[in-house]
């Protein structure tokens, strides 16, 4: 599984020109699931995902996490981000997962977000052609697979 991270002050995703999800200061959290991930890594990238400490302290320093700043999460299901791309320049996507398994996975990682942070994770519509726009504060944009625990 992998994800990436960003911080945002604001975020929304659109399907069909409305408003499915939006935040205001938190993650906006893209997440691509291959056909060997499990709910081992679902978790794992939850737990780092809500710890990981990308917003400022008092003194201006990323010291605190998204659970003690109270950000928000906005989860964004995104299957190209298992793009290979080392032949040609036509991206294969043949380690995403089919639906039927990414979709449970997916919903597993919302559920899990949603108890780690005790409040509703706003998302996407899995599979659906979305719009998102956020609107990135630092930048601060982070990648983390679940296959690579460095």
């Amino acid at each position: 599984m992998r994800i990436l991270i960003q911080r945002v002050s604001e975020a929304h995703v659109k399907v069909d020109n409305q408003i499915v999800g939006a935040i205001q200061k938190g993650l906006l959290v893209l997440v691509g699931i291959e056909e060997t991930d499990t709910e081992e890594d679902s978790d794992w990238l939850a737990q780092k995902t809500v710890g990981l400490r990308v917003f400022p302290d008092n003194m201006g320093v990323m010291n605190e996490s998204l659970l003690q700043q109270n950000g928000q999460l906005l989860v964004i299901s995104q299957f190209t981000l298992h793009a290979q791309t080392k032949k040609g320049n036509r991206p294969s996507y043949i380690r995403a997962a089919r639906p039927e398994q990414a979709i449970p996975l997916y919903e597993h990682f919302l559920k899990t977000l949603a108890t780690l942070t005790k409040q509703k994770v706003a998302r996407g519509v899995f599979g659906a052609d979305m719009k998102v726009q956020l609107i990135n504060d630092g930048p601060v944009t982070i990648w983390i697979d679940s296959k690579n625990r460095e």
